[in-house]
């Protein structure tokens, strides 16, 4: 006998529509929920450079370049001008302070130290004329004064006859009185003589003072014509190495123009140029360093020269423990000055990503190593090896540092 089968609510349809939307939801949560939705390239990792971050002493410095100079130069200008006639030294010769360089000839100038030679010869024979002209009018006055107090003594003499014989009326008045006016005249006649010879000697002493002012002013100038003439050789002031001497037999130098230079090689320095956006950092004292024959030296700002040329400015460097062994004029190097004491930071290597990200971002490889995602980071200051990193990435981590260009906008790049 037949039975009545109860109807069962799993059919194999109904299993399979199940199935089949479980599936589907499973497919739609996973591609609007869980699927990664970023744009992705493939890179061969070959050919990216990847650094690690790391932690340690932040050194603020910049890479510059130094030339090697004298610590002192002394300029050669000439003082005198003319056209050489002889060549003693050439440059890159050591000299001695007092070593003839040069001998220049100007026809001028000897022409003006003869004039002014024979105003000073001519002055000294006329001072000379004039003392000898007092010395004769003091001798003719002494002579004439002898002879009239000889004339006053005999008038006097007869003056005082006449005047007892008048008294006794031995004589007319008139006789008398000729003899008194003849006294009387011989007197002031000595009178006129002295004041004559006071007003000629006075007027003497008055053109003396006057010969030698001029002859004392026109001696000066002859010194200073000999000086001048004496320029005309050139001579080293002081010991050293003639580096240069841009001058040749026949050519005509000006007053004032340089000829040379001569370096003292008793000490060194280093010459070094630097950008202008540092220039407002840089100061006398600042430390820096750099390596030759395999040591390290430490150098020491001395001066900073402030006039910026084509973007960059210069300052002098000295040796903080004495110039190296073997260091020579002209020898550039690289060196290392530090703007600031160094601190603990987080470390990135310095890369082409900077100029294409502006620091802004950077892909940073995940623990897998098979793929790089891009982070958002903040960087602080810069030295020519590392950035400092604010936040955004920890020690240890490793970030693609070469450059970007070529991963367009791309979130995520897959080795």
């Amino acid at each position: 006998m037949d039975r009545v089968l109860p109807k069962k609510f799993w059919t194999s349809q109904r299993i399979a529509f199940a199935v089949g939307g479980l599936v589907l939801s499973s497919l739609l949560i996973y591609s609007f929920i869980l699927a990664d939705h970023r744009s992705k390239l493939n890179v061969e990792k070959d050919k990216i450079t990847i650094s690690t971050v790391s932690s340690g002493p932040f050194e603020e410095f910049i890479a510059v370049t130094g030339v090697v100079q004298p610590l002192k130069t002394i300029r050669l200008d000439a003082i005198a001008g003319g056209y050489v006639t002889e060549k003693l030294v050439e440059g890159g010769a050591m000299v001695r302070e007092g070593d003839v360089l040069l001998r220049l000839e100007n026809q001028n100038l000897r022409l003006s130290f003869l004039q002014s030679e024979t105003e000073a010869n001519r002055l000294v024979n006329e001072l000379q004329n004039t003392r000898q002209r007092l010395r004769v009018e003091r001798y003719a006055l002494r002579r004439t004064l002898n002879d009239l107090d000889f004339q006053i003594a005999q008038a006097k003499d007869v003056w005082e006859r006449q005047e007892k014989l008048f008294r006794e009326k031995v004589i007319p008045q008139q006789d008398y009185i000729k003899a008194k006016l003849d006294y009387e005249r011989l007197v002031e006649q000595r009178k006129i003589e002295i004041e004559s010879q006071k007003y000629q000697e006075e007027n003497a002493q008055t053109q003396i003072k006057q010969l030698e002012k001029t002859l004392a002013q026109t001696q000066k100038n002859v010194a200073l014509w000999q000086q001048t003439l004496n320029n005309l050789v050139v001579k080293a002031p002081v010991s050293g190495q003639l580096s240069t001497m841009d001058v040749e037999v026949g050519s005509n130098i000006n007053q004032g123009q340089n000829i040379g230079q001569i370096d003292d090689l008793d000490g060194f320095k280093m010459r070094v140029g630097i950008d202008e956006h540092y220039i407002s950092r840089i100061f006398a004292g600042l430390q820096g360093s750099f390596d030759f024959n395999g040591d390290q030296h430490r150098l020491q700002i001395s001066r900073v020269y402030p006039e910026v040329r084509n973007g960059r400015f210069e300052v002098d460097m000295i040796f903080a423990n004495g110039a190296p062994k073997g260091i020579k004029r002209g020898q550039s190097s690289p060196i290392r000055l530090e703007l600031g004491k160094a601190a603990q930071a987080t470390l990135l290597p310095v890369g082409g990503f900077f100029s294409d990200t502006g620091g802004n971002w950077v892909y940073v490889v995940e623990e897998s190593g098979k793929r790089a995602t891009k982070r958002s980071i903040t960087l602080g200051r810069k030295n020519p090896e590392f950035f400092e990193v604010l936040e955004g990435v920890r020690p240890g981590e490793q970030v693609i540092t070469s450059s970007y260009e070529n991963f367009g906008d791309n979130e995520v790049l897959e080795f």
